[in-house]
């Protein structure tokens, strides 16, 4: 066992530089020469290269070039250890265990103590971080010095009064860790399907070194050897260095716990009273029975399964049917009138499925054109074969939408356009469809009075009233808890602040999701 002693230097501050030459540039010079000889498949060239690029060779050298230039110069020691003769190596000071970060400083690695031994390890080095990028400090390495004290025995907290204490250079003395595996990951990128808070999180070995995320960010997840935490980095972002998250397994443990511990709710599925029950009267169920479309309402049940769900960079195909367009909102948001607006701008771009409803056909309708005319009967039995994405009862008579009539309108070259309940979403999120899912947001209170002032709520029944101060407030807190719900199935947010602005960006997203590069659920790009 041998001990590699580490100097590290805090930043912005002078520190000594040792002078190297001699065996390290001859060493390189053979290893050119040698590397020519490869070229050439010179017998044996290669293995003779593979020894002489050797990193330990070439750290022998360095150090025995260091012990010349000491006994030539014959200096005042730096320090009265052995560490005072390693050179210099330009990574930060290292944050550990659970000390806060300093203002400007990235981290590089945590440590942990053995309980039987008092020993002091490096648990693990933050990928991107310095001392990652200097590839000196590794997992399992054992720290035997700080600045010359011996830390063997310390209570972590004392390694970091040490460090704290510490100014200019700081010398590690560690023994690598002879098990030690490079790990040359590739990253994998997932959308986080739950909300994650590390200062809440009592189980993680170091909070400040964790990442918080919410539901629906976009994490690049760089290095996944840990069963119980991963190294990932939100995207987008401009920190190279990575933050510690749950891995999926342990996240899906604490969901779990955390939905035991919760109150037994009952959930019946019945909308609240007010004016929103007024818009959309026959979507009062979902796509299958009552019974079943309770889980489906649930966005929880869901993140029990995937907390994460890992996603790839998606480019639709020429010949490929277009995306299917989903628009979500609270009720009164204006959805209903987007889509209206955006089939009247380009009826021969955009459309809407045709529904399907049990009630006789009018003289001046046609079947297919206004609805698909069928029996209660056949109505029923694709209800059975869970053939609708919703579908709900008006006077008497069924009315729903169909996925056969979503395909109808693709098969066409057209793009679909539907506006669905967020609960449905999980219905259409297949592979055949790629649904691209667009929220509506509410814009602030202020400005729906101004937009809204003059506006009714109307509906095909009995209702039809100007908007009260009521329904403003009932509106901005249905399309805030529907975005805290749901915001992990959003595509892309689209605030209706002006009906006419809104709905050129809706076009506007619609033709990015149709053409350019998106996120997309990796099985969906998958070939069977």
């Amino acid at each position: 066992c041998f001990t590699t002693t580490w100097m590290l230097k805090k930043p912005d501050v002078p520190s000594l530089v040792l002078e190297t030459a001699g065996s390290s540039t001859v060493l390189s010079s053979v290893v050119d020469d040698v590397g020519q000889a490869v070229e050439r498949n010179i017998n044996g060239a290669q293995l003779l290269y593979e020894l002489l690029s050797a990193p330990w060779l070439r750290a022998l050298l360095k150090i025995y070039e260091c012990l010349l230039q000491f006994q030539r110069l014959s200096p005042s020691p730096f320090l009265p250890y052995a560490s005072g003769l390693s050179h210099e190596v330009h990574i930060l000071y290292i944050n550990t265990h659970s000390t806060s970060t300093q203002a400007g400083v990235e981290e590089g690695a945590t440590i942990r103590r053995n309980e039987e031994t008092g020993e002091i390890y490096i648990a693990r080095v933050i990928h991107g971080g310095l001392a990652d990028r200097s590839g000196l400090l590794h997992s399992g390495d054992l720290l035997v010095e700080v600045n010359g004290n011996p830390v063997g025995g310390l209570e972590p907290e004392e390694v970091i009064q040490i460090l704290t204490n510490s100014h200019g250079t700081i010398l590690f003395k560690v023994i690598p860790n002879p098990g030690q595996i490079s790990s040359n990951q590739k990253p994998v990128y997932m959308k986080a399907m739950v909300d994650y808070c590390p200062l809440q999180d009592a189980c993680i070995p170091c909070p400040d070194a964790g990442m918080a995320f919410s539901r629906g960010d976009l994490l690049e997840v760089v290095d996944q050897s840990d069963a119980h935490w991963w190294q990932a980095r939100k995207l987008p972002c401009a920190a190279s260095c990575a933050g510690l998250i749950p891995s999926a397994s342990m996240l899906k443990s604490k969901q779990k716990e955390q939905w035991w511990r919760q109150p037994l709710q009952v959930h019946t599925c019945i909308r609240p009273s007010g004016f929103r029950r007024s818009f959309r009267l026959w979507r009062r169920t979902s796509y299958r029975k009552r019974r079943q479309s309770c889980t489906t309402c649930s966005p929880n049940s869901n993140a029990l399964n995937t907390p994460y769900e890992e996603v790839a960079l998606y480019q639709r195909p020429p010949q490929e049917n277009h995306r299917l367009i989903i628009l979500v909102g609270a009720p009164g948001v204006g959805v209903n009138e987007l889509r209206k607006r955006l089939i009247k701008l380009n009826p021969s771009t955009f459309q809407s499925p045709v529904p399907h409803t049990t009630r006789p056909i009018r003289p001046e309708e046609q079947s297919g054109r206004e609805y698909h005319f069928v029996t209660k009967e056949l109505f029923e039995y694709l209800v059975c074969n869970h053939r609708f994405v919703e579908y709900g009862e008006s006077k008497g008579q069924l009315y729903g939408t169909s996925t056969d009539a979503i395909d109808e309108v693709l098969k066409r070259g057209r793009m679909c356009i539907i506006d669905i309940e967020p609960h449905s979403i999980q219905f259409l999120r297949t592979k055949k469809l790629k649904p691209f899912v667009i929220f509506v947001k509410a814009p602030s209170p202020e400005r729906l009075r101004q937009t809204r002032r003059d506006a009714r709520i109307i509906t095909n029944f009995t209702i039809n009233r100007a908007f009260t101060e009521d329904d403003f407030v009932e509106l901005e807190e249905a399309s805030q808890l529907m975005e805290a719900k749901y915001r992990q199935f959003f595509d892309s947010v689209l605030v209706n602040d002006d009906l006419q602005d809104a709905c050129i960006q809706l076009c506007s997203i619609i033709q990015q999701a149709q053409n350019e590069p998106q996120w997309i659920p990796v099985s969906w790009g998958r070939t069977e």
